[in-house]
Order: C-alpha cells, then structure tokens, then sequence
C-alpha cells in the first residue's frame, strides 16, 4: 500500500501537482510507513529558518528583479559594446558577459533571456552574425552566469551540502570564467568565418558608456570584493546589494516608478522565493527520511557493484546530471538531487565543493539540452521561432560547454585553486 501511494504521488508529479505537494506527501507516507509521527517534516521547516544565509535568497532575488526590470541591461550593453567592440565577435562576446551577469545576479536563466532577448538579438542580426547562431548563442548564453557569485543556486547548493559559501562563491570563478572564453573564442571564429567587420575602439563612446554605468560598475565589484575581504558575509552583501539597486534604480536613475512598478517586482521575486522556499522545507524533511533509512549507502553499494573508480562515477554523474538538468528547474534539482549524491560522492572521494561545481556546470547545460531543456521553450517563447530550430541552433554551443565540463570534472585543481589561495587550505 505505501508503495502504491508512493507511486501516486508520483503520477500526480508528471500530470503537473506542485512539487512541494509531492515531496511533502511522499515524505508524510513514508514516515508513516515505518511508524513516525510527521512531525519531523515540519521540524525540518523550522531548522531550516535557522539558517543564517536564508537571508540571502529573497534579498538577492529581490535586487536581481530590479536589475532586470530597470533600464541597466541597455546601459552595461552599451558598455560592453564600448569596451569590446573592437574583438573579433566583438558583440557575441558582449551578449556572453551581458547575460552571465544577469544571471549571476537573479539565479534564472529565464529571467535573462527574457529581458536581454528583445534587446540583444537585434543587435546581433544588425551587426552581421548569422540567426542560428544568434539564437543559439542567447539560448546557451542565458545559464551562462550561474557559477558567478552571488548567484542563488550556489548560496543554495552551499546550504543544502552543508558547505561554505564563500568558498563556494571562489571556486566557481575560474570554471565560469574558462565557459566565457571558451565561447568567446567560438564566436571570434564566426565572426571571422562569417567576415563580420569589427569596431574600432573609441575613446569617446567608452567614457560615455562608462559614466552612463557609472551607478552599475561598482557593484559586483564591491560585493564580491566585500565577501571575499571579510568586509561582510552574504547575507550582508544581500542586503547591501538590495538597498543599493533600490537607490540607484529607483531615485537616481528613476527607471523604476516607487508607487506603480516597485510592488510588482516586489510581488513577482517574492513569488519566485517562496515558491523555493516551500520545495526546499518539503525536500529536507524527504532527505531526512532517505538518510534515517540509508537510501545513499543502498545506493552506493550498488553502484560500487557496477563502477569501481572515481572517474567512471564521475562520467556516469556527469550523464545524470545532464539528464536532470534538462528536465528539472535548477532549484528542485538541487534540493532533490543533492542529498542523494553527496555521501556517494564523498566515498569516492571526491570534494564537496568541487562536486558542486560539475553540478551547477551540469545543470547549467542542461537548461539548453534538447529535447526539454528549459531555455529551448523559454527561447522559442521570446524569439518567435520552433523548438526544433532552438535545438540546432545550441548544438554547437552544447559541445563546447561539455567540452569545458570534462576539464571542470577532471582537473580538480581548477576549482579549488583559488579557495586554497584565498582560505590557505584546502575545503
């Protein structure tokens, strides 16, 4: 009978039954099975609201939405532009950092590729670059952002591994940043194959651009360089970030009306929290259930039957994640998927900040993997075009993501060099 309500619940997941709903009522049936009050789940609530960087989530979604729905995106374009025009894939490489700093800063993909979509993929066909590639490039382009602090899913994988996010936040740079280049240079080669002519830099549009961006430059700047000083924590930065966008959007640059758009985008980044915040407080009482009923050490004991390295579990991770990624929005895949694979990973060895950068790399693929990666759909919406043309579109870029994704996986070093550098040791 409990497995049969299990299944149901299941069933009612793909017909569409909010995933919180699922989670907590596998959770109830499957405490009741084994004779536990479910109370635990409600407990499980209670402790995460202990959590100091909880804090961070509504804040940093909060200032992610003013961002968005401010006039900065035609600011740091123009900025971009201004500064690396003159490239050869001069603007791709613009579209590249344009929309990983959105991303870096709302924590969703379809955030980015709706509101720097209608203003980005003009530009592109105007300067030359071929439509597949345009499509593909802010399809891809759109998750690019998500290994950057201060990035929501990485404060989330941090809380629920149990991890340092400020480590975390460090040791996502360099594999974010290895993304961008290697995209970057994929969009020089058609820039040249396609004989797209750069600009050349002027001096005068730069200064402009720059004072024009002048409220926006300081701010990843100053965040970051705060939390990595020590200067304050990320859930002060949080705050610290939140009250700075709501100056300058709202009473310096005034692109933000206070009475007629601040409640809405209020409304709509809070909608977005809690609907994280009560699949993450339904998944936690889940996990404590799999955990008191040693579901992780079943199934690392089957699969240590079937793979006996490190790296054929990590190849074998790295094809479950895609998966996962392309199926599963980014927030319920960690809150899911997480507490499954850590201690697996953990007895091969392999280190809980580093298995959070192949994840979120993972599944910051699978958000353009075909056939139901979520930027395909999101694209198709914005831009007006098939799915399918989506799918031929990203290709291209998909294998260059997986390519740096094999270096992520695999050179350990890469993400953890800056976090032995900058915390002494190793996490």
């Amino acid at each position: 009978m409990t497995g049969l309500l299990v299944i149901g619940c299941l069933l009612l997941a793909l017909a569409g039954a909010p995933l919180f709903a699922v989670l907590a009522g596998i959770a109830i049936i499957s405490f009741a099975a084994v004779g536990l009050d479910p109370v635990v789940i409600i407990i499980e609530m209670y402790r995460m609201t202990s959590q100091p960087t909880l804090l961070a989530i509504p804040l940093f979604t909060f200032a992610g939405y003013l961002l968005a729905e401010s006039g900065a995106p035609k600011r740091l374009v123009r900025l971009s532009h201004a500064l690396f025009g003159w490239l050869p894939g001069g603007m791709a490489v613009v579209a590249l950092l344009v929309c990983s700093f959105f991303t870096a800063f709302t924590g969703a993909s379809g955030v980015t590729i709706v509101a720097l979509g209608g203003l980005l993929f003009p530009v592109l066909i105007k300067e030359g670059y071929p439509e597949r590639f345009s499509l593909g490039l802010l399809t891809s382009s759109g998750s690019l952002g998500l290994l950057f602090p201060p990035s929501l899913p990485l404060i989330l994988y941090a809380m629920i591994a149990s991890i340092s996010v400020d480590q975390l936040f460090v040791a996502g740079i360099i594999p974010g940043f290895l993304l961008i280049v290697a995209l970057s240079l994929y969009s020089g080669w058609t820039s040249k194959r396609t004989r797209i002519p750069t600009q050349p830099f002027r001096t005068r549009e730069a200064w402009l651009a720059i004072r024009e961006a002048a409220w926006e430059i300081p701010l990843p700047i100053g965040i970051i360089g705060g939390i990595y000083s020590g200067i304050f924590t990320p859930t002060e930065a949080a705050a610290v970030t939140a009250f700075y966008l709501l100056i300058v959007e709202v009473l310096i640059h005034r692109d933000i009306h206070i009475t007629r758009d601040l409640p809405l985008i209020a409304r709509e980044s809070m909608i977005l929290v809690g609907g994280i915040l009560i699949i993450l407080g339904s998944a936690l009482g889940l996990t404590n259930y799999l955990v008191d009923a040693e579901v992780p050490t079943v199934i690392f004991d089957f699969i240590r039957g079937t793979i006996s390295s490190k790296w054929a579990f990590l190849i074998a991770l790295n094809i479950f994640l895609l998966i996962v990624g392309a199926l599963m929005d980014i927030f319920s895949a960690i809150i899911v998927v997480v507490p499954l694979i850590l201690p697996i990973a953990h007895e091969f060895g392999v280190n809980p900040v580093h298995l959070g950068i192949i994840f979120l790399t993972n599944l910051e693929i699978g958000y353009s993997t075909p056939p139901v990666g979520l930027n395909l759909f999101i694209s198709s919406f914005r831009f007006r075009k098939p799915v399918l043309t989506l799918y031929r579109s990203t290709l291209p870029f998909i294998g260059i993501m997986l390519l740096v994704l094999l270096v992520i996986t695999y050179w350990e070093p890469l993400s953890l060099f800056l976090v032995q550098i900058v915390y002494g040791s190793g996490p």
